[in-house]
């Protein structure tokens, strides 16, 4: 593995009183691809909701780069490095594009230069998103808002970039399209986490693959090594797992 970037050791968290994750320890390298697979109630989800700041953890460390962030605001999260974009695409539906993207920018520094900057590298990667810049972010079709959320998240220039429910609602062939944009923008340097429910695609762009069950890690294999074993994904997440 790469020099590591995340670093989540023995973290518990709990929502009142049910634990759901139980001294949970996973990390990703610098510029690596990550993906974090279970069945539903795993702890995918709590899993980068408490990376990113928005859930504290009962106990335990994360650290990004060696500096913990673990327990930190989730403005904070984000100026040091990491971006989350959440399952459901929360959008400001009535706002365009471009006002969506700005606002991905505002744990930043007020600096106009950097902001075009950052919004150009965003319609770089997605060019639909310039066509349809001044357009409501609530008129877009779900693959144009998957992108307009990812895009936003990349406008705070992440070192980590958290992906929950990549699919959710998307035909596969938009899916595997976001994909190959989420792969450029790991090979311009950004490490990637994410969780997925079709995990053929996503073991298929990935490098490594945790496996959690009831908020533990149960295993942890080179993507390439679970995609060749179905047997193995089928006895971990289910006879029902999306490929």
């Amino acid at each position: 593995m790469n020099d590591i970037l995340l670093d989540v050791n023995d973290v518990n968290v709990y929502y009142g009183l049910v634990q759901a994750l139980r001294g949970l320890s996973i990390q990703v390298g610098v510029g690596e691809r990550v993906a974090l697979l279970g069945a539903n109630g795993a702890g995918k989800t709590t899993t980068l909701r408490t990376i990113s700041g928005m859930l504290a953890p009962r106990s335990g460390s994360i650290n990004l780069a060696g500096q913990p962030i673990g327990g930190k605001p989730a403005f904070d999260v984000v100026r040091e490095g990491v971006a989350h974009v959440p399952e459901g695409r929360a959008l400001f539906a009535g706002m365009t594009v471009e006002e969506n993207l700005t606002l991905g920018f505002a744990s930043q520094p007020n600096d106009r230069d950097v902001l075009h900057h950052r919004r150009d590298r965003v319609y770089d990667y997605f060019p639909i998103l310039r066509e349809r810049s001044k357009q409501a972010a609530g008129t877009l079709s779900g693959g144009e808002q998957q992108m307009l959320v990812i895009g936003r998240a990349l406008m705070s220039e992440p070192r980590l970039l958290l992906v929950d429910e990549l699919s959710l609602g998307l035909a596969p062939k938009i899916v595997a399209q976001i994909f190959e944009i989420l792969e450029t923008v790991n090979r311009d340097g950004t490490a990637v986490l994410i969780v997925e429910q079709f995990v053929h695609m996503a073991l298929q762009n990935t490098d490594r693959a945790y496996v959690l069950r009831k908020g533990v890690v149960v295993d942890c294999k080179p993507s390439a090594e679970l995609l060749g074993d179905p047997a193995l994904i089928r006895s971990y997440l289910g006879e029902g797992t999306a490929a």
